[in-house]
């Protein structure tokens, strides 16, 4: 009977916390240079063929982004709760296993070249992916992927992806391009459209049902990894299919928003308190509570110093800092 009344006060929270994304995404909608009152924005997207000034401006430009903003949010936080479970370590973030990092330092390289925009997101997808495939193959044991040298890989490529950005930056042959690069590294959803939309989606989809399908194992994994072993979880197999799940979802997301760092890292603290830690419970959770994390940063960000929009990643940063600080030293005896 507790653990009847424990989902039911977990699926209670969760559509509770589903009604409050949804709000926030409107709010999203709403809030810009020129603001919109509700009940425009609600019938500009049950009659997206009206022809009218709210309709034009929210769906060629804001419910995009909202949107976008809703999928980067939700797959970093449904990475750092697989990420989080599976290492058992509450001060893990998905841009551990260095996606970020490689993705940077695919979308630096390629400006310096002069690729042209639109192929930007599509190379740092695949050099997040890359990144994240050499992070677990170098953290691979005879008993697995290890988790100590899963960090140490991810740091220290990271570190390396670092130092060749900061060189390409140094090198570039324009100015322009200077300013491209570090725009991009500070991360912002501006000039993000449908076409983004339609190719991240994809890949954030897929990686989101691989780690719905991944959550009895995760709840095994949570009691130990010898533990999961006797309940008969395939340890290794289950560690693969998580790192492979959260690099793809990492990837769709810093793939189109460029570095938003610690929603990873924050989502799931803030998941566990709302409805524990039961991954059937905790997943769909980290995904809405990500969702609305960004996209109520994106919408300050955009809407904090009009015109002038603050870099994304950027704001997050000045939020996630002290957040990670207090995560980090909260148990330290005063």
């Amino acid at each position: 009977m507790l653990g009847l009344e424990r989902h039911r006060a977990a699926l209670t929270v969760l559509a509770a916390t589903g009604v409050a994304c949804l709000a926030v995404m409107l709010a999203g909608a709403a809030i810009g240079s020129v603001a919109f009152p509700f009940p425009a924005i609600v019938d500009a997207i049950v009659h997206p063929t009206a022809s009218t000034e709210v309709g034009r401006i929210l769906w060629d430009l804001r419910l995009a982004r909202v949107l976008l903003a809703a999928l980067v949010g939700g797959a970093l936080g449904i990475s750092g709760m697989l990420l989080q479970t599976m290492l058992r370590n509450p001060l893990v973030d998905p841009y551990l296993t260095g996606t970020s990092a490689g993705a940077a330092c695919a979308v630096a390289i390629g400006i310096a070249a002069g690729v042209a925009s639109p192929a930007l997101p599509l190379m740092a997808f695949l050099a997040a992916l890359g990144t994240a495939a050499i992070v677990a193959a170098l953290a691979r044991t005879g008993a697995g992927i290890s988790t100590e040298r899963l960090i140490l890989a991810g740091v220290s490529l990271s570190a390396l992806f670092g130092g060749v950005v900061t060189l390409v930056i140094l090198l570039a042959p324009a100015q322009s391009m200077t300013l491209s690069i570090l725009g991009w590294l500070g991360g912002s959803l501006a000039g993000r459209g449908w076409g983004d939309l339609r190719i991240a989606s994809l890949y954030a989809l897929v990686g989101t049902i691989v780690a719905f399908a991944l959550a009895p194992a995760l709840n095994a994994l949570r009691l130990g990894e010898r533990r999961a072993r006797a309940l008969g979880v395939d340890v290794d197999r289950m560690q693969w299919a998580i790192v492979g799940s959260s690099a793809l979802l990492t990837a769709a997301a810093v793939s189109v928003s460029g570095l938003v760092g610690f929603v990873g890292l924050i989502v799931p603290h803030v998941v566990r308190r709302l409805v524990g830690s039961d991954a059937r419970f905790a997943l769909p959770a980290s995904a809405l509570v990500g969702a609305m994390f960004v996209v109520g940063a994106d919408t300050l960000a955009r809407s904090i110093v009009p015109p002038v929009e603050l870099p994304l990643g950027v704001l997050l940063s000045m939020i996630g800092v002290p957040a990670f600080i207090y995560l980090a030293f909260r148990r330290r005896p005063a």
